[in-house]
């Protein structure tokens, strides 16, 4: 795999930075403020270019704010993926417009509860007099019903007739709707104009068949499903700190959806929070990896061997199980839904699910963008980080990062570099 000489990269990163003292030159910060700077421009650009490509109505667009506010607003383990589940649930419902009235009835149903309720003393005397009066117009009205003969069938002479404007306009509105039919299958197959089809060199060497597939996706659901309550459920001095950082990252590594940007809030929210990771580290770690090539989900070896280290544990076993808890649930997951895929991809609940999915997931990361905003300068004293904001010349990195690479091209890897640059040249006027 070609990220495996990266997260051997990461590893030895994580021990080099273990072995730091607890202050560093401030040059050293300074260097490190500015690669924080230019990767909070570079994740700014990740997010725009997701949200672009993520928003197709207005409802993607309301999701996709939602969830950056519900994200600025609340963190826990628990949190983000039932945000990105209620979203595909949303958007589901706002597709299939006969679960309206469903919808409606829940939403009523409180409503309904508390006004049956109140009546449930006077239904007994008001069905009593709707009998009565019942009684008493029944024999009236079977002797005053007239008796007329039944008017000839129409039906043979509607067949006879010849087509009208409406039956015309039937016609054209059914051709107009396969159209739109033919137009939405010929979407599914294509996207920006560009095939969807996978060339031969690319396609996965186990043939996977629908059932081995969905086989596959149950066998990690259920080992997901036995991971989280063991999690939950063992007692913290029987929990070690191995499973229960495995147990996160795989946790993480389920829920990531919509890209590598996605997962830098919830790394700092599954290890970080956790205290197994100071934040100096944390952002040590992400100023530099930036640099380095592969995803950013290299990022979780990184945290994983700090976390072991800090924990008492080898520094590679972190790394090991940081690495798997990362990349086997995509991994597992790819190679079930390639089976799976071409049976429930021409699904219509399964397209609506996942365009709220990814809707919501390309908003959390504007709190990625807003939460290393907030924590990005370090400096002598700054053990959390303080705020970009609080100095003009971070401003002015990330907006440079920013409008480099959105109008200009530059690789992340460069505005890295400049941002780093930039850090020591404040140093420096400042000094």
């Amino acid at each position: 795999m070609d990220s495996l000489p990266v997260a051997l990269a990461m590893l030895g990163l994580a021990i080099g930075v273990s072995n730091i003292g607890e202050t560093l030159p401030r040059p050293v910060y300074a260097l490190l403020s500015g690669l924080n700077a230019a990767t909070v421009g570079i994740i700014g650009l990740a997010a725009v270019q997701l949200a672009q490509k993520a928003i197709t109505d207005k409802l993607t667009r309301i999701l996709v704010f939602l969830g950056a506010a519900a994200g600025l607003l609340y963190n826990a383990l628990w949190y983000f993926p039932l945000l990105m589940m209620i979203a595909g649930a949303i958007a589901v419902i706002h597709d299939f417009r006969w679960l309206h009235p469903a919808v409606k009835w829940v939403v009523g149903l409180p409503k309904r509860i508390m006004g049956r309720e109140t009546n449930k003393e006077s239904e007994p005397e008001a069905q009593q007099s709707d009998h009565e009066i019942e009684l008493s117009q029944q024999p009236q009205t079977t002797a005053s019903q007239p008796t007329t003969a039944r008017p000839p069938s129409t039906k043979s002479t509607r067949q006879r007739l010849p087509a009208t404007s409406q039956d015309i306009m039937t016609d054209t509105a059914s051709s107009a709707n396969n159209a739109k039919q033919a137009e939405a299958n010929a979407e599914a197959e294509t996207e920006d104009g560009v095939s969807r089809t996978v060339p031969a060199s690319h396609n996965l060497a186990i043939n996977m068949t629908w059932k081995s597939g969905l086989a596959l996706i149950m066998l990690f659901l259920a080992s997901f499903t036995a991971v989280m309550i063991l999690r939950g459920v063992l007692p913290r001095e029987r929990n070690p700190l191995l499973f229960r950082l495995f147990s996160n990252l795989y946790l993480a590594g389920t829920i990531i959806f919509g890209g590598g940007p996605v997962v830098i809030p919830l790394l700092r929210e599954y290890v970080v929070a956790e205290g197994w990771v100071s934040p100096r580290d944390f952002l040590i770690g992400l100023a530099l990896i930036q640099g380095f090539p592969g995803p950013n989900f290299n990022f979780a070896v990184y945290l994983g061997a700090l976390a072991a280290k800090n924990g008492g544990y080898h520094p590679a076993a972190g790394a090991v199980l940081g690495y798997l808890g990362i990349f086997l649930p995509g991994l597992v997951t790819m190679h079930g839904t390639v089976g799976v895929w071409g049976a429930i991809r021409g699904w219509r609940w399964v397209k609506s699910a996942l365009r709220g999915v990814n809707a919501a997931a390309v908003g959390l990361i504007y709190t990625a963008v807003y939460r290393l905003w907030q924590i990005g300068w370090i400096d002598d004293g700054f053990t959390s980080g303080a705020s970009l904001a609080d100095d003009p010349w971070w401003v002015v990195v990330t907006a440079g990062s920013y409008v480099g690479g959105c109008w200009f091209g530059v690789s992340p890897p460069v505005a890295c570099v400049f941002g780093a640059a930039l850090g020591l040249i404040r140093y420096a006027v400042v000094m």
